[in-house]
């Protein structure tokens, strides 16, 4: 039997869309049924590590833990990776396969989409329910042409349609209205219903807002979603969860600042690190002084390690991080960030833009090449202090020099990462580090902490549950199912 399909769209970017699919994908597998998520594209530099060493959005990860089933390549079979000059690089199906300008993505979108329709038919066969996640807007009828990711698929694959509108932006009427009278009216007749999202206050208020909008489109009213706080504590789906504001925290006993660069990736790693009581994680934005007193700088993920080592100097932040470091405080790299404390990084086969070469901040005697296959893998090892960890690499570069006689870890038997003489300045290529409860607890009590006791894959995993529930009470589950096909 072939699953039923139904798929979100949303009146523009970062509506909610994500969220939606993750929180439907575990109420109904507290329902019974296999869920499967999916994205034919996606765009952005937050990826993980499956199973089978390919890559996909961090989104869909998240929807697929939601779920309760493995990561596969398959979830999203496009993902598009911002770079510099370069363009964005093409993951098809888990494997780069090279890079493309905006105007060459539009003309290799067609060859795309068989590629798109293979996997979503391989998960259809193993599952009950496939929730599929669109991009963007529905309403881009400038991109409509060869489009992959919304209206295009639905109609390719014959999947039904629920738009989403974003009302805490304001327009939603408009906009969700709006979408219906400039789609092609075949598109419009794939969208069956329509979910109003991120309301506050008295719904009451807001009951001839939706009987409005079911007059205007005729589409089924699906439910008015209110504002569910506690997504701030689940990882962001791209970088615009950076913009958001948060808490400050006048008590916290470790401070760490991150300067925020413009091809940051991976960021989730600062998840956990936010969610720790005793923590204040400081964003250090272009304008900004990274702070005198913090105890750690950290450097996270970059897509483009030379472009952001260019950004962090016209930015002022490597005055600061060498000041920092002149007062003794600690400066950790992961991965990209690894790559920027070394000597030099060097770019000879011209992989993330012109070949050439760079000098890093000089913080490790260290020296980079960005050449080679791009290693992906989940991994274990121990650090160097014996704690043990797991996490994933994803990376393009060798990393050799000094201070790797100093390595921050062993996986499999293999030296990994560098550390400086004195210990304060550490790099290492994997990810996920502060997700693991025991790396997490000694990285605090390195910089003067304590251990909060925080399990935080289970923290994500309540929250899930408490998102499922949020759903079951505020949308039409039932009326969604009828809606999939």
């Amino acid at each position: 039997m072939v699953a039923r399909s139904l798929m979100f769209q949303g009146t523009g970017s970062d509506v909610g869309k994500s969220l939606v699919v993750a929180g439907l994908a575990r109420a109904f597998t507290l329902r019974g049924l296999k869920v499967m998520p999916f994205k034919p594209q996606n765009m952005s530099n937050n990826a993980a590590v499956t199973a089978d060493g390919g890559e996909i959005g961090r989104a869909q990860a998240l929807q697929a833990r939601a779920a309760g089933v493995p990561l596969s390549v398959h979830m999203n079979p496009v993902l598009l990776k911002p770079q510099s000059e370069v363009g964005s690089q093409v993951v098809v199906q888990g494997r780069v396969e090279g890079n493309a300008r905006a105007s060459e993505y539009q003309h290799l979108k067609p060859k795309l989409l068989p590629r798109v329709l293979e996997s979503f038919e391989l998960l259809r066969a193993n599952a009950d329910l496939v929730l599929v996640e669109g991009a963007g807007s529905a309403s881009e009828i400038n991109l409509r042409r060869n489009d992959i990711a919304n209206m295009g698929f639905a109609r390719a694959a014959d999947v039904p349609v629920v738009l989403i509108g974003d009302i805490d932006r304001g327009g939603v009427i408009a906009s969700l209205a709006g979408t219906k009278l400039v789609i092609d009216a075949e598109d419009a007749a794939m969208i069956r219903g329509f979910i109003v999202n991120r309301f506050r206050g008295d719904p009451a208020l807001f009951a001839e807002g939706m009987d409005l909008i079911g007059r205007f489109t005729g589409w089924q009213s699906i439910g008015l979603l209110p504002h569910f706080a506690d997504a701030a504590l689940l990882p962001a789906e791209d970088a615009l969860g950076l913009s958001q504001s948060f808490a400050r925290k006048p008590d916290a006993k470790i401070r760490i600042a991150v300067p925020i660069l413009p091809h940051i990736s991976n960021f989730d790693d600062l998840d956990p690190l936010e969610a720790e009581p005793d923590v204040e994680l400081i964003r250090v934005r272009r304008g900004e002084a990274i702070p005198g007193d913090c105890d750690l700088v950290l450097l996270v993920g970059s897509k483009a390690t030379i472009s952001d080592l260019v950004a962090l100097r016209e930015a002022g932040f490597d005055v600061d991080i060498a000041a920092h470091h002149r007062r003794g405080g600690r400066v950790l790299g992961l991965c990209g960030g690894y790559q920027m404390l070394g000597r030099t990084v060097s770019d000879p086969e011209g992989t993330e833009g012109p070949p050439g070469s760079v000098g890093g901040l000089g913080l490790l005697d260290v020296e980079t090449v960005l050449s080679g296959a791009k290693r992906l893998e989940a991994v274990r090892g121990t650090s160097f202090d014996g704690m043990s960890f797991s996490g994933y690499e994803m990376h393009i570069g060798r990393t050799s020099g000094v201070d790797c006689a100093r390595p921050f870890s062993t996986i499999g038997g293999h030296a990994e990462g560098a550390s400086s003489a004195d210990g304060r300045v550490v790099g290492t290529y994997v990810h996920g580090l502060f997700s693991d409860d025991r790396q997490r607890s000694a990285w605090l009590v390195r910089l003067g902490g304590s251990s909060s006791g925080l399990d935080y894959e289970a923290n994500v995993d309540a929250i899930l549950d408490r998102l499922a529930a949020h759903m079951e009470r505020h949308l039409d589950l039932t009326g969604l199912l009828r809606l999939a096909t």
